[in-house]
């Protein structure tokens, strides 16, 4: 079968004679795959060329948000510091108030806990460090937080230990007598027994006598609520004071009450006044301090260096 041919003739606009071209079926064909070659050729050009400035413009956005990530980084490891000093100085606060609580000090291996460890079991920690220096900067910054949590959990439930044994302590002392209730001098003694001044045969003697003037002011020696405001035999107008941990101190003979029952008194307020109410030889204060029921000598109650609220 003949190839197909074509004449195309060519006219000229001005003057000249025209021309007749003879084209074949090939030469058509190869023109046609020529073009598509073209075609193909430049859209493959304009999408390589799209897909690089696409890569470019992610990359320059990537680089962007890794400076940005590394400034951000660099402040966080900043404020690590600042925060692990913070840290320090709670430690050796926390060693200051467990001095004054009476604690032992933490035991440094306990600390310990709170300083070291691996540095992450957590999924991304390998990832993390295979990206380069700021991933591994990324993972030290996180496994010192972790440890910063870790020991400020420790200092927390320390401190917290302390302040309660603060509280009792400083409680104990409000509540411990310490100061003679009056001015004066010791005319009787704590005795399981002695000879009692009027009727002459042995008694147990369970406080102390203060001689003073009559009208003397008697102060509580320690905080407390007046649980007794009466007169009993033989100790004529008598004062009791319940000050909390199973002290409770008691004064006789007075002249004049000055509190009631229910008040609560500090250390150093006026509860009474000496006299000689009850069965006695002159004006005294008989003071006695009792303990879980049990008498004391309240001479063990007087310190040379007082307690003061």
């Amino acid at each position: 079968m003949a190839e197909r041919r074509w004449t195309v003739l060519v006219v000229p606009h001005g003057s000249g004679a025209s021309r007749a071209v003879e084209i074949s079926q090939g030469v058509v064909k190869a023109f046609l795959g020529m073009g598509a070659v073209l075609v193909l050729g430049f859209g493959l050009l304009s999408v390589a060329t799209l897909s690089r400035g696409v890569m470019v413009s992610a990359a320059s956005r990537l680089a962007g948000e890794n400076t940005r990530l590394a400034d951000e980084l660099a402040l966080m490891e900043r404020r690590l510091g600042t925060l692990s000093d913070t840290v320090e100085a709670l430690t050796r606060r926390d060693e200051e108030l467990r001095l004054l609580a009476g604690l032992p000090r933490t035991d440094p291996a306990v600390l310990e806990a709170g300083i070291g460890g691996p540095s992450g079991a957590w999924a991304e920690r390998d990832s993390l460090v295979e990206t380069g220096e700021t991933g591994r900067r990324a993972v030290e910054a996180r496994r010192d937080l972790d440890a910063l949590i870790r020991r400020a959990n420790l200092l927390a439930a320390s401190i917290a230990e302390a302040g309660d044994s603060l509280e009792h302590h400083t409680a104990r002392l409000a509540a411990t007598p310490s100061i003679m209730p009056t001015p004066g001098f010791f005319s009787s003694p704590f005795a399981r027994a002695r000879i009692h001044p009027i009727f002459h045969e042995a008694r147990p003697h369970e406080g102390i006598d203060v001689s003073a003037y009559r009208g003397t002011p008697i102060v509580a020696p320690a905080s407390g609520v007046v649980v007794q405001v009466n007169q009993q035999p033989g100790y004529g107008q008598v004062v009791a004071i319940d000050h909390g941990m199973g002290i409770v101190t008691k004064y006789a003979h007075c002249e004049k009450v000055l509190v009631r029952r229910g008040q609560r008194v500090k250390r150093g307020d006026q509860i009474a006044t000496v006299g000689s109410t009850g069965i006695t030889t002159g004006p005294h204060l008989h003071y006695e301090v009792w303990k879980n029921g049990r008498a004391e000598d309240p001479k063990r109650y007087i310190f040379a260096e007082s307690i003061v609220d």
